[in-house]
């Protein structure tokens, strides 16, 4: 049987293959269905991961500036050159040339790229000048970037440093009011989308994330002019006492503001590479001292408060010696003989001190010593601020209660002597102390007005010819204020030859604007006493800052008989006879006139 032979049809394949044909088409159709419809997410996060960047948005710190609006603190703005490891190092012979641009040795740069070779992001150099950094990028090196910060600047150096402290070099406070007010300071970074090509230039800004915030402007209350003036003072007379360190404060009596807060030694905040961690700190708040016969005020002041005294009550100071139970004694300078209670702070009697101090209570003494703020920080909410030492009357023998009230026995800040003082100058109401302009709202009596007004009259007798403290006197103006002299403590004891000079003043008595006070530590010389190194600087200061703030004179008789003594010698002068006026010499010979 023949089989029959099979007809080849041309047109079957021809379908055949179109069917092949469509099917592929419709793969390739459901494919690109898939791609743009269902798996969108996920591919267009694979390529944002490769081209799409969210890059960070720099904001600046905010500007610190004095009560009058002179800017103490700003932030500039810099660039830092940071690297992808990963990408540089694909490109090795580029080295050298980045090391030059960036002035790092080759080796460093080099081990620090090796060191992090895992890693995509380095720091090749931080807070460069902007056109020492575009000349980095201009060369166009694989893998190396820029971007923009800010840099902390202080225009006043180590005028302002122990106040205003410093940042690190990401911009946040480390130390002073930098480090106090750092949250209301610092601003909040934004972030913006931007496309990126292979060699990380941004090509397009997609869009703003979150837009940056500039951190908070902070107005002081200290006054630039002020400041510089007790540095100046502070400076010249510890080089002129040859002594190790000092303090200044000066408070606005009305507010309780800090106007002026310096220290010696001081440094540099834009330039710390040699400063000590001795000449950061802020003695002001932070180093404390026996004050000595500054005390003696606060301890009248409970005198007074008793009934027993008044300040023409007489007070047996002879023979300018005495010997308390247990053997401890207690000397004056000389003996004074009998005084009253103003001269026996005068004259500055320890032996009146005690006498008067025996006839108070413990209770009494240390209560009046707390009101005026003393064992307690003065709520200016300065870093590191410490309360100083006041041990509890239930401590308290013969001895110490005697000493106390002199100054010995108890430690306090230079900030919370003047703070004392200035209660005692606003009438008796104490203010929280503070860096804020406008900062201060409440305050507390702590003392009945009378009795300050009766301590102010006797502080100004200390100023006066007969006190301990004329060098501090200011023409034209009235000048209340304690002088003191203590011991510095050495090996349990006391050193021989080491004192701390302190004076703490009020000017214009009448109504006083400025409280002050001055510690200098370790004067040499025959010259060691509060009178004689710090009441002096007091005097320079106030003469300045008067005048720089208007404070009208309140002693105008003193002021028109300096400026009547100071004219004399011009008057005299003037209404002398003229002396004959001398013949005139002829240069020409006299043939030919």
């Amino acid at each position: 049987m023949k089989t029959r032979a099979r007809v080849y049809n041309p047109r079957q394949r021809l379908y055949a293959v179109g069917i092949v044909l469509g099917l592929c088409a419709l793969v390739l159709v459901g494919r690109a269905a898939f791609l743009q419809l269902i798996g969108q997410d996920f591919y267009q996060q694979q390529g944002d991961a490769r081209f799409l960047r969210e890059v960070p948005i720099a904001t600046s710190r905010g500007m610190i500036t004095d009560r009058n609006g002179e800017p103490l603190a700003v932030s500039s703005p810099v660039e830092s050159v940071w690297a992808n490891p990963q990408e540089l190092l694909q490109h090795p012979d580029r080295l050298p040339a980045l090391a030059e641009a960036l002035s790092i040795p080759r080796d460093v740069l080099e081990n620090r790229i090796s060191q992090r070779a895992t890693k995509e992001f380095v720091y090749l150099r931080r807070h460069m000048n902007p056109d020492v950094a575009q000349a980095v990028m201009d060369l166009d090196i694989p893998g190396v970037y820029s971007q923009r910060e800010f840099r902390r600047f202080y225009p006043h150096g180590e005028v302002m440093a122990h106040v205003l402290g410093f940042t690190n070099i990401d911009d946040a406070g480390q130390e002073g009011l930098e480090l106090a007010f750092n949250d209301w300071l610092t601003g909040t970074p934004g972030s913006q989308r931007v496309i990126r090509d292979r060699r990380g230039r941004t090509v397009e800004n997609v869009d703003l994330v979150k837009a940056a915030e500039p951190g908070h402007d902070l107005t002081l209350s200290i006054d630039r002019r002020i400041q510089y003036l007790a540095y100046r003072e502070l400076k010249s007379a510890l080089i002129e006492h040859g002594a190790t360190s000092g303090s200044v404060v000066v408070l606005d009596v009305p507010t309780g503001e800090i106007l002026a807060m310096v220290n010696q030694p001081s440094f540099n905040p834009n330039s710390q590479g040699g400063a000590t961690l001795d000449s950061k700190r802020n003695r002001a708040v932070t180093d404390v001292v026996e004050p000595g016969s500054v005390m003696k005020t606060l301890t009248f002041a409970a005198a007074i408060e008793s009934g027993k005294f008044t300040p023409s009550t007489l007070v047996d100071t002879s023979p300018g010696y005495m010997t308390l139970a247990g053997g401890h004694p207690i000397r004056d300078f000389r003996n004074y003989g009998v005084l009253s209670l103003t001269g026996v702070l005068t004259k500055s009697s320890n032996v009146g001190a005690t006498r008067v101090s025996n006839e108070l209570t413990s209770e009494h003494q240390y209560d009046m010593y707390t009101r005026f703020g003393l064992g307690q920080t003065s709520g200016s909410g300065f870093p590191g601020e410490v309360q100083g030492v006041l041990p509890p009357p239930n401590r308290w023998g013969p001895a110490e209660k005697a000493t106390i009230s002199y100054g010995y026995g108890l430690s306090v800040t230079p900030l919370q002597l003047a703070r004392a003082y200035a209660a005692i100058g606003n009438g008796g109401r104490l203010h929280q102390a503070t860096f804020v302009k406008g900062g201060n709202k409440d305050s507390v009596q702590v003392v009945d007005p009378a009795i300050a007004r009766q301590l102010m009259a006797m502080m100004e007798t200390v100023t006066g010819p007969e006190g301990t403290a004329r060098r501090a006197a200011v023409l034209g103006y009235r000048v209340a204020g304690k002088t003191g002299t203590s011991r510095k403590a050495s090996g349990g004891g006391y050193a021989a030859k080491r004192y701390a000079a302190v004076f703490v003043g009020l000017v214009p008595a009448t109504n006083p604007r400025f409280a002050m006070a001055v510690v200098i530590h370790e004067p040499q010389g025959l010259e060691y006493g509060g009178g004689a190194v710090s009441a002096p600087v007091f005097h320079r200061v106030m003469d300045g800052a008067l005048r720089l703030m208007d404070v009208p004179p309140d002693d105008i008789e003193q002021w028109f008989a300096a400026q009547a003594k100071r004219a004399a010698p011009k008057v005299a002068a003037a209404a002398a006879p003229a002396a004959p006026a001398p013949a005139a010499v002829n240069p020409v010979p006299e043939v030919l006139r």
